[in-house]
């Protein structure tokens, strides 16, 4: 088991629409299972949905449906459109994701990947973008998803860490709730939905925005959590 050291700060990065666009590609899944269902599947029907979680997103599917299937049928067929995507096509990553955690990592930042997706599709993920993480949590590894904050929770508990010293990165409202209710400061990087700053949260318009993103260092983390 890891030791916590009170001390120690660390980095909880969100996956998707955050690390990688794979919006567009959920909304393609989507779209295809709805088409298996009778029904048709808008934007604004995937904006409900950002950064919940499968089960949430099968029901919402089914409530759309006008086809009677099984909940596990329709959660298949989801997940494996979207791994296959991500598969035989890749998935982009966003402006500055991979040179912020090369900078992370090259800070001695502890640092956690903390995913609503489930396992099959965040393994895929990480084999086609080739991030590396200290720690990886899942939708497989806990009881509740986002925006519960046992996610993050976890995350910090498998680095070592206090959720009061660590730095959540997030771009969905759901996702926000959960890192702020796990006793984490935020960075909100807004994708689809608007965030607005507020205590302890701080909102950029990228990964790339030079404050207080590409500003994480052990000492100015010190500073931010005292």
């Amino acid at each position: 088991m890891t030791h916590r050291d009170d001390d120690r700060t660390a980095v909880l990065f969100d996956m998707d629409g955050l690390l990688v666009d794979s919006e567009p590609l959920w909304l393609g899944a989507e779209t295809a299972v709805m088409a298996r269902l009778g029904a048709d599947w808008t934007a604004e029907d995937q904006v409900q949905l950002l950064g919940g979680s499968l089960d949430r997103t099968v029901r919402y599917l089914m409530g759309k449906a006008r086809r009677p299937v099984l909940p596990g049928q329709v959660a298949d067929w989801l997940m494996s459109g979207v791994v296959e995507l991500v598969r035989d096509h890749g998935v982009p990553l966003r402006p500055g994701a991979r040179e912020l955690l090369a900078e992370v990592a090259a800070a001695g930042l502890p640092h956690a990947l903390v995913t609503s997706s489930e396992r099959r599709f965040m393994d895929v993920v990480l084999a086609r973008t080739g991030l590396r993480f200290d720690a990886l949590v899942c939708a497989d590894d806990v009881s509740v998803t986002k925006p519960d904050p046992e996610p993050y929770l976890l995350a910090a508990k498998l680095l070592g860490a206090d959720p009061a010293r660590c730095f959540a990165l997030e771009d969905s409202p759901n996702g926000v709730a959960s890192a702020e209710a796990a006793g984490c400061r935020v960075i909100a990087v807004p994708s689809l939905v608007p965030i607005e700053p507020a205590p302890g949260r701080t909102v950029v318009r990228s990964l790339l925005d030079p404050s207080p993103v590409r500003g994480v260092s052990p000492s100015a983390c010190a500073r931010e959590t005292t």
